[in-house]
């Protein structure tokens, strides 16, 4: 599933190929996402420019003059640039053609992504106005983190997964976080210590902070890819490890289930 990182790499990727663009056609093959294309889109993009692309937490925003397209990638969806008109397969629903000879093509096996337009401030759109702050902000800080945790008797783990709390921690990520800031993820959010937050924060950072750095290069191409090549392969310490040693210590790694997700740890490491 796209998690931040993917979604940031993904950004990156294709934003040099489609600002300033102005959008000539627009083809859904169809509409049937985790919510229906609108069947009004083409005509409300069609012959308007892409000023620019920018992500809040999983959501890429195609930002236009008049309105703001909201794209979710859901579980397997991916967008990729042609430079040509390559035959659509199976699963390729849209395609966004440009006037600089390019298009968009957005695939979703599942169809549980989305595209839907927003008029006016996107944060506003009942997607995106209850989201926490960005893990690489500077609103996401020791005194957040502290005021989200504090009473809160929840599993840590659980905790940094809320999109209310902090966007884009996903499952991998939460579990590498824990072991790089040393707390165990069973622990009571109330009850971390001042310096554990601390840490927390820091280990947040650079874990997203790397994945993103790793998809930048191993995804290395967008453009005229068929969109099933995967992402990256962060070089985890914890996640997908189960009884392999520590690469810290040694300690073979454990896995345990936190709410219907596997949880992987170093009991020596994270106690």
């Amino acid at each position: 599933m796209p998690e931040l990182p993917e979604v940031e790499t993904t950004r990156r990727g294709i934003s040099p190929h489609l600002e300033g663009a102005h959008v000539a056609q627009m083809i859904v093959r169809e509409r049937r996402l985790r919510w229906p294309i609108p069947a009004e889109l083409p005509d409300v993009i069609v012959g308007h420019r892409l000023l620019g692309l920018s992500r809040r937490a999983k959501y890429l925003l195609f930002r236009f003059e008049h309105g703001t397209l909201i794209v979710h990638l859901g579980m397997s969806g991916t967008l990729r640039v042609l430079t040509e008109p390559f035959p659509p397969e199976k699963h390729d629903h849209v395609d966004i053609v440009l006037d600089n000879g390019r298009r968009l093509r957005f695939r979703d096996p599942r169809r549980f992504g989305a595209m839907l337009w927003h008029v006016g401030a996107p944060e506003a759109h009942p997607l995106l106005a209850e989201l926490g702050p960005e893990p690489l902000s500077e609103s996401f800080n020791t005194d957040h983190l502290a005021q989200a945790l504090a009473r809160r008797q929840a599993a840590i783990k659980q905790v940094i997964m809320d999109n209310h709390v902090v966007v884009g921690v996903g499952n991998i990520y939460a579990s590498e976080s824990l072991f790089r800031a040393r707390i165990d993820p069973a622990r009571a959010a109330a009850g971390l210590s001042g310096e554990e937050v601390a840490r927390l924060v820091v280990a947040i950072r650079e874990t997203l902070t790397d994945a993103i750095n790793a998809g930048g290069t191993t995804l290395r191409d967008f453009v005229d890819s068929d969109g099933r090549s995967g992402y990256f392969l962060l070089q985890c310490f914890a996640y997908g490890r189960t009884g392999e040693p520590c690469r810290v210590c040694g300690t073979p790694i454990q896995q345990m289930r936190q709410g219907q997700r596997a949880t992987f740890h170093c009991p020596a490491c994270q106690h």
